[in-house]
């Protein structure tokens, strides 16, 4: 499994696996602008990247974090973040967690990590200012 590899060669480093060569993620990569494609489709909120490769604390060099204002939008973003990557990358997420409550929805794809939440949730815990050190854009609604 290609996360399975990252994790256990280092985000830092390409490594390959089988006839694959995995590379660090960039701003362009397929997989970013799939999933912020695909949050536009079902006019997900407030979309932006932070850039989390030059912050040492990083769990993955980017998340992407959109709101929904109801369970039902969370869960469309949700699900069609998942079908659209899973069949213009042939990537599905790694881990996924909170499609119980549909208050914050998580979505690991190792070097991505997406965030689907209500207005509430993202006002409380307040990604941005938490990793303020990553360079930060914002993906308008064309």
């Amino acid at each position: 499994m290609e996360q399975l590899a990252l994790l256990a060669g280092g985000k830092n480093k390409a490594s390959t696996t089988g006839k694959k060569t995995i590379k660090r993620l960039t701003k362009s990569s397929k997989i970013i602008k799939t999933i912020i494609a695909a949050i536009g489709e079902k006019k997900g909120q407030r979309v932006i990247s932070l850039d989390l490769r030059k912050v040492n604390e990083a769990v993955a060099d980017f998340f992407i974090i959109c709101q929904a204002g109801n369970a039902p939008q969370i869960r469309a973003i949700t699900d069609n973040v998942v079908d659209k990557v899973k069949l213009g990358c042939a990537e599905s997420p790694f881990r996924q967690e909170g499609q119980q409550q549909l208050q914050w929805v998580l979505l690991d794809y190792v070097n991505v990590v997406v965030h689907i939440m209500h207005p509430d949730s993202r006002s409380f815990y307040r990604l941005e200012e938490m990793w303020s050190d990553a360079a930060l854009t914002e993906h308008g609604e064309d």
